[in-house]
């Protein structure tokens, strides 16, 4: 486990050391959506009954920002290595590929669930939350930074520069999670938006975690939960058989 240790250590480190931009600039940004969005429409939608517009949109963003940091760390971390030569150190020593996702994974948690606590601690202050299910909120957390950060890892073995990272992320990462009902319910939309939005992972991650707080949600957590669950375990073996190959990591 030393190994494991080491790693998860020094991924922790590498972001942490900038946390100015890796945790301080994200919680910025959520705050502007939040007030905004928040103070655009607060006065004109009420998605579930008795829940302020400003309340619903807070689980979302704080969900929001755990996603994409958590996809960002391992995604930017592996490129930059690749890129700057320095994996080499990571590939010399004997560790296994579980090892090596465990310990990339489990660091993008930490930085997803950072930056999302740091959103919910500047944002709370701006609406009436509840914690109905809390424990709900803690698993849904956890699964879906799980599930970004395995999504990170396997961009950033493919992408061999910076550029091609972008891509993955605008072109996928970033649409998938504004139209997964972080501003709005999915049962605003049109019934064939409604079926479209069913099959965009990300949003069983945001409908999950906000019935945590409200109790109320587009879908019933329970297969929220199992989605989110096949997709991480179908991600997973993925990842780690990339790993297990060396694919685009031993040249």
């Amino acid at each position: 486990m030393v190994g494991f240790q080491t790693l998860f250590y020094k991924e922790v480190l590498r972001f942490w050391k900038v946390a100015t931009q890796t945790v301080g600039a994200p919680i910025l940004t959520a705050l502007l959506y939040l007030l905004i969005f928040g103070h655009t429409l607060k006065d004109h939608v009420e998605v579930y009954p008795g829940v302020q517009y400003t309340a619903f949109l807070i689980p979302g963003l704080v969900m929001m920002s755990v996603l994409q940091n958590a996809f960002a760390n391992t995604s930017s971390s592996l490129t930059q290595s690749k890129m700057t030569g320095n994996l080499v150190f990571v590939l010399l020593p004997p560790l296994s590929h579980w090892e090596w996702y465990g310990g990339y994974v489990l660091a993008s948690v930490v930085r997803g669930v950072a930056v999302g606590f740091g959103v919910f601690v500047i944002t709370a202050w701006f609406g009436n939350l509840s914690f109905v299910a809390p424990w709900w909120i803690v698993i849904f957390a956890f699964l879906g930074a799980a599930l970004l950060g395995t999504m990170g890892l396997i961009a950033g073995i493919w992408a061999d520069k910076f550029d091609q990272l972008a891509v993955f992320q605008n072109f996928l990462i970033m649409p998938l999670t504004f139209l997964a009902g972080v501003f709005y319910s999915i049962k605003s939309l049109p019934p064939f938006w409604q079926a479209v939005s069913h099959l965009n992972p990300f949003f069983y991650m945001i409908d999950g975690f906000r019935y945590g707080f409200f109790g109320q949600s587009d879908i019933n957590p329970l297969i929220s939960l199992a989605v989110i669950c096949i997709s991480l375990a179908l991600l997973s073996t993925l990842a780690v058989q990339m790993l297990k190959r060396g694919y685009k990591l031993r040249h």
